[in-house]
This record gives structure tokens, C-alpha cells and sequence, in this order.
């Protein structure tokens, strides 16, 4: 009996993982179709095929739909630092070059999906409160560097600072890139401007 359990576990999380997918994908062909602001949560609940209910289960707003791939973000940039054998930083430039592996790695994971990549940008830029979300989101992965700096055996205060400037170059990368696939790019060529300071 206890073989069935996670079984039934697995089940489950694979169907919330799939309708969360159909709302998100939902969501992003009517934002790609009429804007952010003319799509309603009622029209990507019919979309995609579920409830107002259903739909509020997994996001608190359309706004959250937006921004659905920010767990996902953070976990692969959980994976990009595990597969790295680094020690401590002993000092901010040890540190910042210690993340500029992993923003790279991001920036290439990012421009893999160029629409979805592109829509989201596009949206984020266009709409003042998507902005609002988004430099909130953005301090997550920021957080998430210092997580895995101070993991490693940095001081906290290093791990921090480098953590700001890390995100600052994959901020620029964002920014000059002229479309996802030059994102790996612009932020190797944001970290050897820093390098050069």
C-alpha cells in the first residue's frame, strides 16, 4: 500500500503542473493577441478551460500568470550552481566572478524560449505595474545568489554585494540585448566591462 502513495503523489503534481501550463499558455497567447490590459482573468480561465476558481488556485492575479516561470528560474539557477565545484569567495571579485558563470548560464537558459522570453519582456515594459512585479521578482534571484554564495562559505556581506552587482550585469544584459538570443552575449560583455572598471 505505501508503494501507491507517491504514485498517487506523482499523479497529482502532474496534473497541477499540466493545468497550471494550460493557464499560463492560455495567458500568453491572449496577452500576444489583445495585450495585458484587455485580457481578463475570466477570459484566460475560458481559455485554457478551468474555473475563475480553478485559475485563482494557482494565481492571485493575471499579473502572477506573467511571471508563472520565476520558481522554475530560480531552481535552474539552483542547478547551475550545484554543478560548479566553487568554494568560498574571499573577496567581492572572487564572488561576482562565481555568479557571472551562473547569469550567463541563466541568460542562455532564458533565450531558449525566444517567444515566450520576448512576450514577457515586451508586456513587462509596456505596463508600469508588470514592472512593479517585476523588480520584486527580480530580487529573488539576486537573493538566490547570496543564498548560494553564503552556501559556499562566503560572508554574508560579500555575498550580498556581489549578489547586486551580479544582478545589475544580468539587469544591462537584459537591457542592450536586441533580442533573447544575444542575452548570453550582452551579459558576457556586461561582466568584462565590470572587469574592467
Amino acid at each position: 500500500m505505501p508503494q501507491s502513495v507517491p504514485a498517487l503523489e506523482s499523479l497529482r503534481e502532474r496534473k497541477r503542473r499540466l493545468i497550471q501550463q494550460r493557464i499560463v499558455e492560455a495567458a500568453d497567447e491572449l496577452f500576444a493577441a489583445k495585450g495585458f490590459d484587455d485580457v481578463s482573468v475570466t477570459d484566460i480561465a475560458a481559455r485554457a478551460d478551468v474555473g475563475r476558481t480553478t485559475f485563482f488556485r494557482y494565481f492571485g492575479d493575471k499579473a502572477e500568470v506573467v511571471f508563472a516561470h520565476q520558481e522554475e528560474i530560480l531552481a535552474r539557477i539552483t542547478q547551475f550552481a550545484a554543478s560548479e565545484s566553487a568554494g568560498p569567495a574571499r573577496t567581492a571579485a572572487e564572488a561576482v566572478e562565481q555568479l557571472r558563470t551562473i547569469v550567463v548560464a541563466l541568460c542562455d537558459y532564458a533565450s531558449d524560449n525566444i517567444d515566450g522570453y520576448a512576450l514577457h519582456y515586451e508586456l513587462v515594459e509596456k505596463h508600469l505595474e508588470l514592472r512593479a512585479h517585476d523588480a520584486l521578482k527580480t530580487q529573488l534571484i539576486a537573493d538566490r545568489f547570496t543564498q548560494i554564495l553564503v552556501g559556499r562559505g562566503t560572508s554574508e556581506p560579500t555575498a550580498m554585494f556581489a549578489s547586486q552587482v551580479a544582478l545589475a550585469c544580468y539587469q544591462i544584459a537584459r537591457r542592450r540585448a536586441t533580442s533573447p538570443s544575444r542575452l548570453g552575449a550582452e551579459a558576457h560583455a556586461a561582466f568584462k566591462q565590470l572587469a574592467a572598471l
